[in-house]
């Protein structure tokens, strides 16, 4: 299984910006970040197969950005223009399998997942 370490959350005002990293070990076939607030289902926020396929939720596409360093087998999301509902528990996920382009953003094609990391934003 696939070893995730999630790190670069914090708070923020609204408006302002924030990196998020997850450090993985092991093959990885997809990769991508999911959320999770309060009283809600966790949802995907970007994600990226073999491809280079990257996903975006529609929620934030436009403000958020996914990246990856193969040679640090290091995955980014640089958040622009954070609102308050991006406040949430955001969680780095990976599977070896390679997913198609239309299920990368379902949570339950995964099976390895970090600690998450806490993202709040301020109005």
């Amino acid at each position: 299984q696939v070893q995730l370490v999630e790190s670069g959350g914090g708070s923020v005002q609204a408006g302002g910006s924030l990196r998020l990293s997850c450090a993985a070990s092991g093959y990885i076939g997809s990769k991508g970040w999911f959320r999770q607030a309060p009283g809600k289902e966790r949802e995907g926020v970007s994600a990226i197969g073999n491809s280079d396929n990257i996903q975006y939720a529609r929620s934030v596409k436009g403000r958020f950005t996914l990246s990856q360093d193969n040679a640090k087998n290091t995955l980014y999301l640089e958040m622009n223009g954070l609102k308050p509902e991006d406040t949430a528990m955001y969680y780095c996920a990976a599977d070896r399998r390679a997913l198609a382009w239309w299920s990368l953003l379902i949570p339950s094609n995964y099976n390895s997942w970090g600690q998450g990391t806490q993202v709040t934003v301020s109005s």
